[in-house]
């Protein structure tokens, strides 16, 4: 689950981490006295979407409008506010299309002296979290990691005892800090390593943080993703997902317990499995086609569920063939067999149909299928269905 920045920012701030004194938005009129009450002489008006590189987005409308923004005076704020909110901003992550900004943040300006980079993820080949800094905050950090990977340095710690301070010692040392900044960058990083383990993260980025003139670590940006799988342990963090934010077939998959992602190919996809999920998307790709989705109805599906999977896979324009495919160990070839039809009556169906069943009770699927009214063509493997779907485009 993905949170705003100025959710996130409230999250560290509870946690005794800097973050600059700000205000959220949701009219030029409110971002104009959020202004007034930083009483600074200048700040920075942000928009909050659930994506990442705003500061070099732009309105799709207007593109020399960009995400984020520096004002000098409660009016200035008020015209940048009122630019973005409404809007949609196109950056390196949200496509094309962009996403509506419907708040800001007004954040007050700091005297910054340098710009780090630091992030907290899991590290699957060790099984702990690891903190990563670079002395190239502000930047793109995939392109870092490309590039120049030697700038990017990295230190596991255990989950129970938290960051130590001898790896904040030797992480300070390799990103030339010193004197002061050293207790300030303690502080910051062994705080942010606790909050990544006590909220269940799967991702806490800093970027950039920076160091202000005066010595201090500051959080100036804030991105921090949860594990799914752990929010019934945190209530708190449920209340502060905007599903405005999200795909809306995603939310519509996630409500019938679907795993449900969209892409931007034209071959929609139907599979139990994630793993067969990725191979038949492979597979699509091999063969000259572009999924249009990932999407899982797991093992233990029923009629409704698949049901609803056609509703979604259907409803996007942008899919001109279907390809299911069924390897049924726990989940029954009849199941997706009759769901298949019970779709077809609900729905119909005006895009070619690719099925390619085996597995349990799969004779019966494909016979279930064969007396049905349903205009399907039959798979025989993994290949064929790839080949056939592909073929069914023109």
């Amino acid at each position: 689950m993905k949170i705003h920045e100025f959710q996130a920012k409230h999250l560290l701030r509870d946690a005794q981490i800097a973050v600059p004194d700000s205000h959220v938005a949701r009219t030029a009129e409110e971002a104009s006295a959020a202004f007034g009450k930083l009483g600074g002489p200048f700040a920075v008006v942000k928009a909050q979407i659930h994506a990442g590189g705003r500061g070099k987005g732009t309105i799709k409308s207007n593109p020399e409008q960009h995400g984020v923004q520096l004002v000098r005076s409660a009016a200035e704020a008020a015209e940048v506010a009122g630019n973005l909110l409404g809007n949609r901003l196109v950056t390196i992550q949200t496509g094309a299309e962009g996403q509506t900004v419907n708040q800001v943040l007004v954040e007050a300006g700091c005297e910054i002296d340098r710009e780090l980079y630091l992030g907290i993820v899991i590290d699957r080949s060790c099984g702990l979290p690891v903190l990563m800094v670079s002395s190239e905050g502000g930047m793109n950090i995939e392109e870092v990691a490309a590039k120049t990977p030697e700038l990017i340095f990295k230190e596991s710690f255990d989950p129970d005892a938290g960051l130590k301070p001898y790896q904040v010692r030797k992480l300070c040392y390799r990103l030339n800090i010193t004197g002061k900044s050293v207790r300030s960058a303690d502080a910051f990083m062994r705080a942010m390593c606790r909050v990544f383990v006590d909220l269940d993260c799967s991702l806490a980025e800093i970027n950039p943080l920076v160091l202000t003139k005066a010595g201090d670590m500051i959080a100036l940006d804030a991105k921090i993703n949860f594990d799914d799988n752990a929010l019934f342990r945190h209530p708190q963090i449920v209340e502060l997902r905007d599903v405005n934010e999200e795909d809306p077939a995603e939310v519509r998959a996630a409500e019938a317990d679907l795993s449900y992602v969209q892409l931007e190919g034209n071959i929609g996809c139907l599979v139990n499995g994630a793993g067969l999920a990725m191979s038949t998307m492979d597979l699509i790709k091999l063969h000259g086609g572009e999924p249009a989705n990932f999407l899982d109805v797991g093992g233990s599906a029923q009629v409704e569920q698949v049901t609803e999977a056609f509703r979604i896979l259907l409803a996007d324009k942008n899919v001109k063939a279907v390809l299911v495919n069924i390897f049924g160990g726990i989940m029954r070839c009849t199941t997706i067999a009759n769901a298949l039809v019970a779709a077809y009556k609900q729905v119909g169906f005006n895009v070619p149909l690719v099925v390619r069943l085996e597995g349990t009770e799969v004779e019966e699927g494909r016979r279930i299928l064969a007396e049905s009214d349903v205009d399907i063509l039959a798979a025989s493997d993994l290949t064929d269905a790839a080949n056939k779907v592909v073929a069914a485009l023109g």
